[in-house]
């Protein structure tokens, strides 16, 4: 049975997108079966692992409206295990689409339920705000992973998210569990960036993952050659840290 693993959190430039493309394709070469859900209208994760979003005729818009299937929307990417369901700048309106819809926080949960056993992993890419779309894939999700950048404002806005986690566990999804705090953009050099890990994990122990993402150049420029780090340098940093966390998650959920 597969997990279901949302990535999110409101705040945006956190790594979000960096980590779902990147975890999903080191699962993939550790030989996990994955599927990568874009859920952000912006769909990075799209053009990311190399898709044309101007092409995207099936994804997480129709998914979420039903008018396709999840099997009809998948593609498979250049990434060895790597499917994914891409988005298109229309999931923008399906917030509004979905207001007066009964049960409009299950519509992603009820499109997965067909294919959820196909994959050993699935990754959600959350939009970087705590609407509709957000709910949905904290709904159909078992864990959430939060990225949270070594930066100063690092935990503003984790309450919030964290509360929101809380509020889906009582009313959505009891199940829902947090995988863990990822810390992303690290650099050793800076007091700061220090700073923001001693204090994370001070405040959230074991809620933290042991692997944190350094920053890194060729990281960063992965997603405009539509490749994932492993795809486009696998000697590099960046590399090395996602695969150590798809190997923290796995050893996790054995």
């Amino acid at each position: 049975m597969g997990k279901i693993i949302a990535i999110a959190n409101q705040k945006g430039g956190v790594g979000k997108t960096t980590t779902s493309i990147n975890l999903a394709a080191s699962l993939g070469v550790l030989e996990k079966k994955v599927l990568l859900i874009d859920a952000d209208p912006q769909a990075n994760a799209t053009s990311g692992i190399g898709i044309n979003v101007e092409n995207v005729e099936i994804g997480t818009y129709q998914l979420l409206e039903h008018s396709s299937s999840a099997r009809e929307a998948i593609v498979k990417t250049e990434t060895p295990n790597l499917d994914i369901i891409p988005a298109h700048i229309d999931l923008v309106a399906i917030e509004i689409e979905l207001v007066d819809k009964e049960e409009r926080e299950y519509m992603l949960k009820k499109a997965l339920a067909e294919i959820k056993d196909d994959y050993d992993y699935i990754i959600i890419d959350c939009a970087p705000s705590l609407g509709l779309l957000t709910l949905n894939a904290l709904t159909a999700a078992n864990s959430v992973v939060i990225p949270i950048q070594c930066e100063y404002f690092a935990l503003e806005g984790l309450g919030k998210l964290l509360n929101t986690i809380k509020s889906v566990q009582k009313v959505h999804n009891a199940e829902l569990d947090i995988e863990g705090l990822l810390l992303t953009m690290y650099d050793a050099r800076l007091r700061l960036s220090n700073q923001v890990v001693e204090e994370v994990q001070k405040h959230f122990n074991d809620m933290v993952f042991q692997t944190i993402i350094q920053r890194n150049v060729r990281l960063s420029e992965a997603p405009s050659y539509g490749e994932s780090i492993i795809n486009y340098d696998a000697a590099s940093k960046g590399a090395t840290n996602y695969l150590s966390l798809a190997k923290e998650i796995i050893n996790k959920n054995a």
